[in-house]
């Protein structure tokens, strides 16, 4: 299968660098050292690089003056072997509370799955995810790794408020709801932890390349835990990870 990415302009001041279209934890890693290398190659004048699962946008300080001069540029960088500082990845474990009071989509779940709901809980909390990329809504993290048995499609008609907290499960994919929003996804429990804090150096704690362990808990531990965090008496548990 070949990884290597493509480039197209896109706009006046990006080029869309795309991947073979698949959730693929080589393509991440074949991505994530691109980005590190454009981070230190000084010819390069961007602003922002933009992660999706399979596409790297980089948006240029300036209009793009010759494409073709740029893409060979990228591919020259892409294929050197400049030394990168090793980056460090961590397992984040973060408390959910599966209750039925925030889970209410887990019923419908188990019986079109034919699960029974401990079921459904423990194949989604025993499963190390994969961060691949943080959008859509600020610190709302894409992961890769779900269960195939815990595939559900998106509702037909997505609320209009879905809580801050809200884990949920869409398609292919298991995600945190960063805020108060609406969305189609079916919502098997909440956490209390914020995934994305503006009052905080580094907003969302998370990044491409780390990972994600879903602890349950009980309503009680949930309510105790919240508490906690507002008085600032609550730190995350990370270990780190080693390649």
């Amino acid at each position: 299968m070949d990884k290597k990415p493509t480039y197209k302009q896109f706009g006046e001041k990006a080029i869309l660098v795309e991947w073979q279209a698949i959730i693929d934890d080589e393509i991440l890693n074949d991505m994530l050292l691109f980005v590190e290398k454009i981070k230190a190659h000084k010819e390069i004048n961007y602003i922002d690089l933009i992660q999706g699962y399979n596409s790297l946008t980089i948006i240029y300080k300036k209009f793009i003056e010759n494409f073709g001069e740029e893409v060979a540029l990228l591919k020259s960088v892409y294929s050197s072997t400049l030394k990168i500082a090793k980056q460090d990845y961590f397992l984040w474990e973060i408390p959910v509370c599966y209750d039925l009071e925030f889970g209410i989509d887990l019923q419908e779940i188990s019986k079109k799955s034919s699960l029974e709901i401990d079921e459904i809980i423990k194949i989604h909390s025993e499963t190390i995810y994969k961060v691949f990329f943080v959008g859509f809504l600020p610190g709302f993290l894409y992961l890769g790794g779900l269960n195939e048995q815990l595939f559900f499609d998106r509702k037909p008609n997505p609320r209009l408020h879905v809580a801050k907290g809200s884990v949920a499960i869409g398609g292919m994919q298991t995600g945190v709801y960063p805020q108060n929003s609406a969305g189609g996804w079916n919502i098997i429990g909440k956490t209390p932890i914020d995934f994305f804090d503006v009052n905080t150096p580094n907003p969302c704690f998370a990044k491409a390349g780390d990972f994600i362990k879903f602890k349950p808990i009980s309503l009680d531990q949930f309510y105790q835990l919240e508490e906690e965090i507002k008085d600032e008496k609550y730190q995350l548990i990370k270990t780190l990870q080693h390649a």
